[in-house]
């Protein structure tokens, strides 16, 4: 008779009791050696007694120099596999030192204010940039229509007056940060965050539900604008992936 070792046989109970309670999320991928999946995976952690949160980072939607002019390739590079990739990196870190027990995103940032500076900071990055992809696209820009168009206009008076606020709110951002358009409750709000903080925390200064993000970090821009942030902020208009934004409002 094959004899089963200590560690097999953890493992496989592991994986019996957490496939039926365990649900699906882009955000958890495989603690015990797997490359992360950006859809839809399970996971476990070895030897816990239950599923904790894994960070994982979401494929990059279209090529570096996509947005070209506006954002260039070397910037996308960079900012993608080395800054957002760090944070990932070090987000699972101080889930597995801390024995952070949060199962999903909103868990964690429900829960932010008794969470480490490494964290939160890192846990912060992975949702921002994962956010901060999905909001741009190629050949994009313009104005959106339907209803975020409609609530625009009677919220900030015109899409112009719209545009004019968000870009006053990441100017304003000083040093490191993100200027955002949420949806609380229905109602749409403009407002900015520091560092990799954002309105999902329960120590945010602006609370709801994302439509938009600007990453404002100076390693978002300084190669092609150096300390000319008005330029990018004016320039990333062109990139807006307003469909995206528009189905985030449905």
């Amino acid at each position: 008779m094959k004899k089963t070792n200590r560690r097999e046989f953890v493992n496989t109970a592991l994986k019996a009791t957490l496939a039926g309670t365990v649900g699906t999320s882009m955000i958890i991928t495989e603690a015990c050696g797997a490359k992360p999946a950006l859809q839809t995976a399970a996971s476990y952690q070895e030897l816990a007694t239950t599923a904790a949160l894994q960070f994982a980072q979401v494929k990059l939607p279209y090529d570096y120099a996509a947005l070209e002019p506006w954002i260039d390739a070397m910037t996308m590079d960079i900012h993608y596999n080395r800054h957002h990739a760090a944070y990932v990196k070090n987000a699972n870190d101080a889930i597995t030192d801390e024995k952070i027990g949060f199962a999903t995103e909103k868990e964690f940032f429900a829960n932010t204010s008794k969470l480490s500076a490494k964290a939160r900071n890192n846990g912060g990055g992975v949702y921002n940039h994962n956010f901060f992809w999905q909001v741009m696209k190629p050949n994009s820009g313009g104005a959106p229509g339907g209803k975020l168009a409609d609530a625009l206009n009677g919220t900030f008076g015109s899409f112009d007056k719209f545009k004019e606020q968000f870009s006053a709110a990441a100017l304003g951002r000083f040093g490191s940060g993100w200027a955002w358009l949420v949806n609380d409750n229905g109602k749409l709000k403009i407002g900015s965050t520091p560092n990799q903080d954002n309105p999902l925390m329960n120590i945010a200064d602006i609370k709801g539900t994302p439509l938009l993000a600007l990453d404002v970090w100076e390693h978002a821009y300084y190669l092609k604008y150096q300390n000319k942030r008005n330029e990018y902020v004016a320039n990333w208009w062109n990139v807006v992936n307003w469909e995206e934004a528009s189905r985030l409002f449905q």
